[in-house]
């Protein structure tokens, strides 16, 4: 790699699988908390949005938004976590994180009107991505591609948990307390992990990169565009995120409305999802180092669009049921546990010395992707699961073409 690679025209670091001095590891704990913080805020609130459109007097579409912008603001405040992580570190930008968090917990707690609750749940996703771009920059600072991928997996398999406790937490606070006391207990995971984020978490970032300013930090997106094998990756991770959002989105409005259930009952089913999600994050990370990322991806490709064909096919052959529309999505689970953590590091270890924007940037088309899967989910779909089953299908379609691509770049 050329200097003319980074922004400011520094010099590339040695790569990790180099010998030289031991990289700082951070605690694979507080890589869990950090990280999951994200998915337990924006998942907490998504069994109560029908009642919540009822209690806040507008509609559906309109309460919606809680999700749709919660993404939309993950998906841009990546963009400049990266960048100036690789700059200023990734632990002072975490904290900085952490504490926009909190104050929009604060003004969720608060909120008077929908439009209020909106805004503050939009500050949440700002504050809370930056664990989840930071937690990656700072396993592929630590280790080299393949054993990033398998430190990747095992802390998507624990951070199962926070999706998959969330939900429940989420429908049992609210049926006891309304609708504010879940906004509460995101105040309560996020000010102790800010204090042992401070007190405990090591920098990881060796040498930092010039400052690159808004052309530079264009250029650095150019630079990883422009690379087609890069392009394939976030794309990979793109559609198979979108299936998981079209899912999302349209769950509600089929078990609650549709099916008639209570939302606990769509918070329990919801576990199915996240069982799914950590066997396929624990596969990958047991199997990646013998099989290599490019095969797993494979595999786990194939079992999503076979998760898809059933989202599809079993609302248009058989009568709605709670197991028939939860099972398709949990096999897509097992599939994009499989596939996301051998994407994200390859695609991060593109060019190593650009691991915080690259990380930024393949989160942000992440959630881009899932926000506008919510969108078009929740325009769609009636109640039958016809529409989430046919979107999430062309999530997996579409991540077979990218899958294709990258194979065709060499990756």
């Amino acid at each position: 790699m050329s200097p003319r690679d980074l922004p400011g025209g520094s010099p590339a670091p040695p790569d990790l699988g180099a010998p030289g001095p031991p990289r700082p590891k951070p605690s694979i704990f507080l890589l869990v908390a950090m990280t999951g913080i994200g998915p337990f805020t924006m998942q907490i609130l998504i069994p109560s949005l029908p009642m919540l459109a009822v209690a806040l007097a507008v509609p559906y579409a309109t309460i919606q938004l809680t999700l749709t912008l919660y993404l939309v603001g993950v998906a841009l405040a990546q963009l400049v976590y990266g960048p100036l992580s690789d700059r200023y570190g990734r632990k002072p930008l975490l904290v900085a994180g952490l504490c926009i968090y909190l104050v929009g917990s604060v003004g969720a707690v608060l909120a008077p009107t929908a439009a209020w609750l909106i805004a503050a749940r939009v500050l949440q996703a700002v504050g809370s991505c930056a664990g989840l771009v930071l937690g990656r920059a700072m396993i592929r600072d630590s280790y080299p591609r393949d054993k990033a991928a398998a430190v990747l997996g095992y802390v998507s398999t624990a951070m199962a948990v926070a999706p998959m406790l969330s939900p429940i937490i989420g429908s049992l606070l609210h049926e006891h307390f309304g609708w504010r006391a879940t906004m509460l207990s995101c105040l309560v995971f996020g000010l102790p992990l800010l204090l042992a984020v401070r007190a405990w978490l090591p920098e990881t970032l060796v040498q930092p990169a010039p400052l690159p300013g808004l052309g530079g930090m264009l250029g650095a997106y150019r630079t990883l565009l422009r690379i087609p094998v890069f392009r394939g990756y976030c794309a990979i991770t793109a559609c198979a995120t979108s299936m998981f959002f079209s899912f999302a989105a349209g769950g509600p409005v089929v078990v609650v409305q549709g099916l008639g259930h209570a939302p606990t009952t769509y918070a329990v089913a919801m576990m199915l999802i996240s069982v799914g999600w950590s066997s396929g994050t624990f596969t990958a990370a047991r199997l990646v180092g013998r099989l290599g990322t490019g095969r797993m991806l494979r595999i786990g490709s194939l079992v999503t669009v076979a998760g898809g064909l059933l989202a599809l096919a079993l609302p248009l052959l058989a009568p709605p049921s709670l197991p028939g529309f939860f099972l398709p999505m949990a096999l897509v689970a097992l599939g994009n546990g499989m596939t996301q953590p051998s994407a994200v590091a390859a695609a991060i270890s593109v060019r190593p010395m650009l691991a915080g924007t690259a990380s930024g940037l393949i989160g942000a088309l992440q959630m881009g992707a899932g926000a506008l899967a919510t969108v078009l989910a929740g325009v769609t779909e009636g109640g039958s699961g016809i529409a989430t089953g046919a979107w999430m299908l062309a999530g997996a379609l579409g991540a077979q073409v990218a899958l294709r691509a990258v194979r065709k770049a060499g990756g």
